[in-house]
C-alpha cells in the first residue's frame, strides 16, 4: 500500500497554486521517486518471500500424505521428510554413494549438453542462411523431437553398447531440438531495418551473421540452452535405467533403492537428481544475464 502522506504530497504539489511550476514538478518528482522506492521494496520482499512461502506448504503438504494422505500399510511407500535427510544425506556412507553416482551423471549430461549445443547451434546457422537448408534438415529435427526417447534407447544400446557413450547419445538426441529451435528463431528475427542497413553497406553474410543475427538472437539460444540442460539431465538419468555397464549412475540408484524397498534413500536419490537440473538450469541464466546484459527487452523488469 502507498502511504497516504506520500500521495497527500503528490495532490498537493499540482494544486497549490503557490508554487512555481518548477518547484511542482520537483515535489511530483520526489513524490513519484517516493512511490516507485515503495512499491520497488513490496516487490523484493514478495519475491523473497514467495519460495519460501511454497517451500514450506510443500513439506506441509510431504508430511500430511506420509503421516495421514496414505493409508496404513502403504505409508512406507512416502517417508516423511526428516527420514529421508536422515537416512540420505546426514549418513555419510549413504551420502558418498549418492554423490558419486551423481557426479557420473553430472558427467554424462553435461559432456551430451555440450555435444547438443555445437551440433544444434550448427545446424541452426546452416538453416538460417538458406531456405532450402532449413526446409531439408527442420523435418528430421522434428521427427528426433517426436519419437519417445524411451523407443530410442534399446536400439541405441543395441548398436553401441551400454556403457558412458551411450548414455551421452541419449543427452544427445533428447537436448538437441530445443537448441536448434530456438537459435534458428532467434537468427531469423533479427529486425528487418538492420538487415536493410547492413545490405546497404554490402557486407559480407558472415559479417552479418556475427554483428546483426548472433547478437540478436542471443536471449533465444540461452532460452534453448537452459530447456536443453534440464532435459540433458532427464537423459542421463533415464540412460541409467537403461545402460548399467561401468559405474552406477544416479538413476541405477533409484531403480535399486526402488527394488529394495529402501525408500528414503530412493527419495533422497530423486533429490539429487533435481538438484543438479536445477543448478545447470541456473547457471545458464547466469550466463545469460552476463552475455545480454540489461540491453534487451527480455532481461528488464518492470518498475
Amino acid at each position: 500500500m502507498i502511504e497516504p502522506s506520500t500521495l497527500a504530497a503528490a495532490t498537493a504539489a499540482d494544486d497549490d497554486p503557490a508554487l512555481t511550476p518548477t518547484a511542482a514538478a520537483g515535489a511530483t518528482a520526489d513524490a513519484v521517486t517516493a512511490i516507485s522506492v515503495t512499491m520497488k521494496g513490496r516487490r523484493t520482499v514478495l519475491e523473497r518471500l514467495g519460495p519460501v512461502l511454497v517451500f514450506v506448504l510443500f513439506i506441509a503438504g510431504w508430511y500430511f500424505l506420509s503421516y495421514v494422505g496414505m493409508s496404513e500399510g502403504r505409508r512406507f511407500l512416502v517417508p516423511p521428510p526428516h527420514r529421508v535427510v536422515d537416512q540420505s544425506f546426514l549418513d555419510w556412507t549413504n551420502l558418498s554413494r549418492l554423490l558419486e553416482a551423481l557426479w557420473l551423471t553430472a558427467k554424462v549430461a553435461l559432456v551430451g549438453l555440450v555435444i547438443a549445443i555445437v551440433v544444434g547451434m550448427s545446424l541452426a546457422t546452416l538453416m538460417s542462411q538458406a531456405k532450402w537448408i532449413e526446409t531439408a534438415l527442420f523435418p528430421y529435427a522434428v521427427a528426433l523431437q517426436a519419437v519417445p526417447i524411451l523407443a530410442f534407447v534399446p536400439l541405441i544400446g543395441v548398436l553401441f553398447g551400454y556403457d558412458f557413450r551411450s548414455r551421452v547419445l541419449v543427452c544427445v538426441i533428447i537436448a538437441l531440438f530445443p537448441i536448434i529451435a530456438n537459435t534458428l528463431f532467434g537468427l531469423l528475427s533479427a529486425d528487418r531495418s538492420q538487415h536493410d542497413l547492413f545490405t546497404l553497406h554490402g557486407v559480407s553474410r558472415w559479417t552479418r551473421l556475427v554483428k546483426l543475427q548472433y547478437p540478436a538472437a542471443l536471449p533465444s539460444i540461452f532460452t534453448g540452452f537452459r530447456v536443453a540442460a534440464g532435459l540433458s539431465v532427464i537423459g542421463a538419468v533415464v540412460g541409467d535405467f537403461f545402460f548399467r555397464q561401468g559405474q552406477p549412475g544416479i538413476g541405477i540408484l533409484i531403480d535399486v533403492y526402488r527394488a529394495r524397498l529402501n525408500y528414503p534413500l530412493m527419495y533422497g536419490a530423486v533429490i539429487l537428481s533435481s538438484l543438479l537440473g536445477i543448478l545447470v538450469f541456473w547457471l545458464f541464466g547466469l550466463l545469460a544475464s552476463r552475455a545480454v546484459g540489461h540491453w534487451h527487452e527480455s532481461t528488464r523488469r518492470s518498475t
